[in-house]
């Protein structure tokens, strides 16, 4: 897709720059910080029982933490060591002994006094585990029973009625690639991956504007652009090594944009442990700050699109680049007439920014040369994602901020391995190399052998919401496999998954550690299948960062606390299959991984190279250093598509308040952290503009309540620099305020932001129920986890 190859890393530049410096005083003494030096300690001694494993791990293995792609203790982007505080507390996962018999197989009811944080830290899941109806406790079976339980229990289904799901939890592209191509050898299509509640919008919009639904740019770009924007991602949280690479950008002069309702600490100020200067002054990391209202992009783009077009009535070419848009670009003309005929007022109400900022911003990007346009949650997380998306690909289109050095759009990925995950067709919407439909799946039963389902899969949440159906409905789930995962604190409206997941007939976890979803009850059995990590994944494992690197994690030898009877993921996969097809199971065996590479390649065109993958430090781009280059797009004409939309309207009734869920001290649902060290909120605080708590005569620390017709959430309020009328609470603590059932139009993400109201909490529980809810709902305990 691109002929530019990759350079490879490029040298850090050697000179200090105090002018982003923090503070002249050292080690931050004074301010809110996090604690790096501390916390490495911390993590020396947690591992203590397995340190050379552990050093083994950080210095030989690819990160199973965030997307950047280290390997070992390096990456391509930039020379010198990298390590961070992410990697270092999923690290424990990897080198952790089994659970104590006593506490594993104890009665079920004191298990499930352990939140997931406690249950985690008890250790990994020794062997493979049942509990059926009436048993008070997890019993040890072996794997023969447990597999040819749970191939049973399949073969007395119509594969509508099982689901496999893939978490984002140090899954190979072996894994992901065997695990969506057994579910539909057992004639399923219902099978979905953790990027479907996180980044599924922006495959989907991209692909829709430019063909591609990945990275078009390279970590490099941002060092040396004009502009590298953040739309709704705090970078620094989710990948703190990212944090040396926008302090690169600033020595090279790159201006830092931050938009986002919350001005973050984290991209605000920041101390990289592994740049002596700024481990010891600190980081100033964004330039500017916009404080877009929740759910306000759109507004906020279009005002910049709009102030564009004015630009281009005074002075042609000004705002426009015209040459790249007649070669390169679809629907000019009507993306123009849909974004001049909103008015300023409808723009500044939505996004909750004056007119004069959001010029200020557009005539900035109008004057750059180059520009980076990196996103996260905080665009994904709605009903209208795609939509969001779809925006940010236009404005980069109408700049020709595509396919070159320094110009791009990256989607920027939290995990590991969630980028390869639809890549690999573990996505109820796609096969590996293309989408599910047409030629594709012509193409892919001719390389597997077998008929594919040609019914439409569901998304996780569908499935999760089908379990509910009426016994004799022929999508009625009644066996959910997941590989990792907890939709208890991943899915909105918590009451509703645990009862879901209770009715299941068989639940299957295959999983490293214990969960609290795994501790609940199946009208058969929960059986626990004991997972090993992708450390110890026979013939080593590959992942996909943001950038499309594709990295070779070896085997990594020397286990002091090893699971004996731990197995490689996609082995069990291969395992069912047989068991429930056995006479045609050769259609899907594979010896070993590097078979399975193999046949990646052909699966997926644009992996040819993954085969090649043998050792540790081997690694590959695919698609070159930039998708799109020279502006020519893998769509029919060559050409991306502006798309055009309306302002979303919000329903926002007078007096709502807009909620979001947030990440903190946490690796997505795993909380490392009862505190956020970067604004010191605790899990139950309420995020709060000051100037709207006083309006409703709430002091700081106050016990206050967010609530809607779906749930209530009781905690204190935490006065922040957040935009009016919009709060932010914790995920998963606050997503008892969402609704099951909405997803976006395009995606199938769940929709994570919603309207609430605001009370004081001794006036709400002195009134409540009488005047203010829609609904009568029960109070939740603020200890629920």
């Amino acid at each position: 897709m691109g002929k530019t190859k990759h350079n490879g890393p490029m040298k850090k530049s050697k000179m200090p720059a105090p002018e982003h410096w923090v503070s002249p005083i050292p080690f931050g003494l004074g301010k809110i910080k996090p604690t790096h030096i501390r916390d490495s300690f911390k993590t020396v001694w947690e591992n203590k029982d397995n340190i050379n494993y552990a050093k083994n791990i950080i210095t030989k293995g690819v990160c199973d933490g965030c997307a950047l792609g280290v390997s070992g203790l390096y990456d391509q982007t930039l020379t010198g060591p990298h390590m961070c505080t992410t990697r270092f507390n999923v690290l424990r996962l990897n080198t952790m002994p089994a659970i104590k018999e006593e506490i594993l197989h104890q009665d079920i009811d004191e298990l499930r006094k352990y939140s997931s944080t406690e249950l985690r830290k008890l250790g990994r899941i020794p062997y493979p585990l049942i509990r059926k109806p009436g048993d008070k406790n997890f019993s040890r079976i072996t794997w023969d029973e447990a597999m040819n339980t749970i191939a049973g229990k399949m073969k007395t289904l119509d594969p509508k009625q099982y689901a496999f799901y893939m978490t984002s939890r140090g899954i190979t592209n072996e894994s992901y690639y065997v695990g969506g191509k057994v579910s539909r050898f057992l004639g399923t299509n219902n099978v979905d991956n953790a990027s479907r509640i996180c980044h599924s919008p922006s495959k989907t919009a991209m692909k829709r504007s430019l063909g591609v639904g990945a990275s078009t740019s390279n970590y490099q770009d941002w060092i040396g652009t004009d502009v590298l924007l953040f739309w709704g991602s705090v970078a620094s949280n989710s990948s703190p090594v990212s944090t040396k690479y926008m302090l690169e950008a600033k020595k090279k002069g790159t201006k830092i944009i931050v938009i986002n309702p919350y001005r973050e600490p984290s991209m605000d100020k920041y101390w990289v442990p592994s740049v002596p200067e700024s481990a010891l002054f600190g980081t100033k990391v964004a330039d500017d700050f916009y404080q877009v209202n929740i759910g306000g992009d759109i507004a906020f783009m279009h005002g910049i699109m709009k102030h564009w077009f004015d630009m281009e009535e005074k002075e042609h070419g000004s705002a426009i680049n015209h040459p790249f848009v007649q070669e390169h670009v679809n629907d000019y003309d009507e993306l123009k007439e849909n974004v001049e005929k909103q008015s300023w007022d409808a723009i500044v109400d939505s996004a909750g920014v004056s007119k004069e900022r959001i010029i200020e911003l557009s005539e900035l990007l109008a004057k750059s040369k180059n520009a980076v346009f990196a996103w996260a949650l905080g665009l994904t997380m709605h009903s209208f994602a795609t939509d969001n998306i779809s925006q940010v690909s236009n404005l980069a289109l109408l700049r020709g901020f595509i396919g070159r050095k320094y110009s791009g759009l990256m989607p920027f990925r939290g995990h590991s391995s969630v980028q390869g995950s639809g890549e690999m067709g573990a996505d109820p919407f796609v096969l590996p190399g293309g989408d599910y439909k047409g030629d594709n799946i012509e193409r892919i039963e001719k390389l597997w052998g077998f008929e594919l389902p040609k019914w439409q899969g569901d998304i996780v949440g569908v499935t999760l919401e089908n379990i509910v159906l009426p016994e004799e409905n022929e999508r009625k789930i009644k066996l959910y496999y997941m590989s990792g995962g907890n939709f208890l604190e991943t899915m909105p409206e918590p009451a509703f998954i645990e009862k879901a997941l209770s009715e299941l007939d068989i639940r299957v976890h295959q999983d490293i550690i214990l969960n609290t979803s795994t501790l609940l009850d199946a009208k058969e059995a929960v059986i626990v299948l004991p997972a090993k990590t992708r450390y110890e994944q026979e013939g080593g494992g590959t992942s996909t960062s943001t950038e499309r690197m594709v990295y070779f994690s070896p085997e990594i030898e020397g286990n002091k606390n090893r699971i004996e009877e731990a197995r490689t993921e996609w082995k069990i996969y291969i395992d069912l299959a047989k068991r429930v097809k056995p006479e045609t199971a050769h259609l899907i065996d594979f010896k070993d991984a590097y078979e399975i590479r193999d046949e990646i390649a052909k699966a997926n065109p644009s992996y040819d190279g993954v085969q090649h993958l043998k050792k540790q430090g081997d690694v590959f781009q695919w698609g070159g250093a930039w998708l799109c280059e020279d502006g020519i797009c893998p769509t029919p004409d060559g050409k991306g598509n502006l798309i055009s939309v309306e302002i979303p309207d919000l329903n926002k009734k007078p007096g709502d308040f807009y909620v979001t869920t947030r990440r903190g001290k946490q690796f997505n649902s795993m909380v490392y952290g009862e505190t956020d060290p970067f604004n010191q909120a605790e899990r139950y605080d309420v995020l709060i503009n000051e100037e709207d708590a006083k309006e409703l005569s709430i002091l700081e620390g106050e016990g206050i309540v967010v609530y809607n017709q779906y749930g209530v959430f009781q905690g204190q309020a935490k006065f922040v620099e957040i935009a009016k009328s919009n709060l932010g609470v914790h995920f998963p603590e606050g997503n008892f305020l969402l609704p099951k059932g909405r997803y976006e139009k395009f995606a199938g993400m769940p929709d994570y932001n919603i309207a609430v109201k605001v009370e004081k909490a001794d006036r709400f529980n002195a009134r409540k129920d009488t005047k203010y809810l829609e609904k009568p709902v029960e109070d939740l305990e603020v200890t629920q986890s």
